[in-house]
């Protein structure tokens, strides 16, 4: 990292090119910024106490109540002001208490697997013989009727080895950053399903069908292999409603050991294997969270402007690039504003959101409170809401609608800032790249104009929103950490988050105190059929 010195020489000349008075004292802000955020980061220490010591943070889970405390106590000693949860339906928690799975023969050997989300556990051992019988959508299920009885079956495709073709970590160049200043032309077939609605069946609809299916021909357990080879494992499953619960217990092996059943089952005498899971359903509040917390502006007419990052994970290990990394960035710019003491013109707000994990439950919660609401929206599950929210027309702003001025989110695991993306507003580069041009000798200084998506801020962007995701140095996020068993605090870099957390401080300052406001989309209206020919 360049010295102190180097970089406030960079900030210093990001201002040359305007007259000094006019932001000398924003040129000071962005001084303060860069000396309090790289010289007195609290970044560590609260990465420790929320990775370390309270660990994964599946929704609902006892883990993710402690987490939500830890938040609301964190942004009090911070000095924020109106902290507060603010919940929507959710449904089951969720949590391991042991697991185990072995294969008894041909031979004896300790597999790499670990329980699947929401799926019920052995409650003591059960043993079986594996069959493989990969299964992907009702239309199988004949094939294999009166074959499962008794068995565990791996229901995947056991497929072949896949060794990465790339550098498992790795910086951006400048040439893979501006690769993402397109925009993408929309195509709409209201006839089809939209990419949510196909998303939902995927996850939540045909693994409740599978399991049915399964339990009716007598299978005591299912395996699923790991999507990721060297190891590693995730665990994810969607069925958390309440009355949505699968009743065959559900393991996730890892791709090695999984291929080696499979070829075993084929290729001779099938294996025997011992599942011993044992977990606990939590049902007293099945209700998530949102951690929000404020530092209040000096006009309670000029609206907020807002950071956040989702504080759940899996369980698979302690959720430390996903997303303890965004949380603790967001929570440590809030820290490095109060600490100067600045009193910006327009609030800012910091919200940790709870379920991003499930479909980004809290944001959607978030704007259809304090945002819009859209037509046919009240009724639906969370299952409902998921798959077709985006698709109820018309949508109706709330008076919360105009407050919000800029939303900037972070979950791209724990690489500095190399910029950000303007998400298709094309009206909000100038701005953006204004606010960002202090930091730009911290690495941080490319705005594209595409989008990204996969994470909270597209809940604001879908109704017009200025909402924008950080461009972030991949590192080894989708390699091998996002959603896995690896992702643990040793993978966290310290250095990048102190970089994260100064640009961030300095551009939710800056779009809080700016005179001008983002120009926002145009409200989304009903799409017409952009094939209408269908060729």
């Amino acid at each position: 990292m360049k010295s102190l010195r180097t970089v406030l020489a960079c900030s210093a000349l990001a201002f040359a090119v305007v007259p000094v008075g006019a932001f000398a004292e924003e040129a000071g802000d962005n001084a303060q910024i860069i000396d309090e955020g790289l010289n007195r980061s609290q970044i560590q220490q609260m990465a420790h106490e929320l990775v370390d010591d309270i660990g994964p943070r599946l929704t609902n889970s006892t883990n993710m109540r402690k987490a939500e405390a830890w938040a609301v106590a964190k942004m009090k000693e911070l000095g924020l002001e109106n902290v507060r949860k603010e919940g929507f339906e959710f449904g089951r928690g969720w949590e391991v208490i042991s697991s185990n799975v072995e294969m008894m023969g041909p031979r004896p050997l300790e597999l790499t697997a670990i329980p699947v989300a929401w799926t019920p556990g052995t409650e003591g051992p059960v043993e079986g013989e594996v069959i493989v019988a990969p299964i992907s959508s009702p239309g199988q299920f004949e094939a294999y009727r009166g074959k499962l009885e008794g068995k565990i079956v791996l229901i995947s495709r056991p497929g072949t080895g896949n060794e990465p073709s790339q550098v498992t970590f790795r910086r951006l160049e400048d040439d893979d950053i501006s690769s993402r200043d397109l925009i993408a032309i929309p195509q709409h077939n209201p006839d089809g399903p939209g990419g949510f609605a196909r998303f939902v069946n995927s996850i939540k609809t045909f693994p409740k069908q599978l399991d049915e299916f399964l339990a009716s021909e007598g299978a005591i357990a299912w395996a699923k292999i790991s999507y990721r080879d060297a190891k590693l494992l995730h665990g994810t499953g969607y069925n958390h409603e309440v009355g949505n619960t699968q009743t065959l217990p559900g393991v996730e092996i890892a791709a090695e050991d999984y291929r080696r059943l499979a070829r075993l089952a084929i290729g001779g005498e099938a294996p025997r294997l011992r599942v011993d899971t044992r977990v606990r359903f939590i049902d007293g509040d099945t209700k998530s969270y949102n951690i929000i917390g404020e530092i209040r502006g000096t006009d309670p007419r000029a609206g907020y402007v807002m950071a956040g990052a989702h504080i759940d994970s899996w369980h698979g290990a302690d959720g430390a690039v996903d997303n303890a990394s965004g949380v603790v960035t967001a929570l440590e710019a809030a820290r490095i504003i109060k600490t100067l003491g600045k009193r910006p013109k327009r609030t800012i707000r910091i919200a940790l959101w709870g379920a991003e994990e499930q479909g980004l439950y809290g944001s959607l919660a978030y704007v259809r409170q304090h945002i819009v609401e859209r037509a046919g929206e009240e009724g639906l599950s969370n299952a409902e809401l998921l798959a077709n929210w985006s698709t109820l027309y018309p949508v109706t702003p709330k008076p919360g609608f105009y407050d919000m001025k800029a939303y900037f989110n972070m979950d791209n695991g724990s690489g500095k800032f190399r910029g950000i993306h303007a998400e298709e507003n094309i009206g909000a580069i100038p701005m953006l790249e204004k606010w960002m041009k202090p930091f730009n000798g911290l690495g941080a200084k490319h705005v594209v104009a595409g989008a990204t998506g996969g994470t909270d801020h597209i809940m604001f962007q879908a109704v017009g929103l200025p909402g924008f995701q950080f461009i972030q140095d991949p590192l080894d996020y989708g390699s091998r950490l996002h959603h896995t068993n690896a992702d643990t605090f040793d993978h966290l870099r310290p250095d990048d988050l102190r970089q994260a957390s100064v640009v961030m401080a300095g551009m939710l300052l800056a779009a809080a105190n700016d005179k001008d406001t983002l120009p926002r989309e145009p409200l989304p209206q009903k799409p017409t059929n952009t094939n209408p020919f269908g060729q």
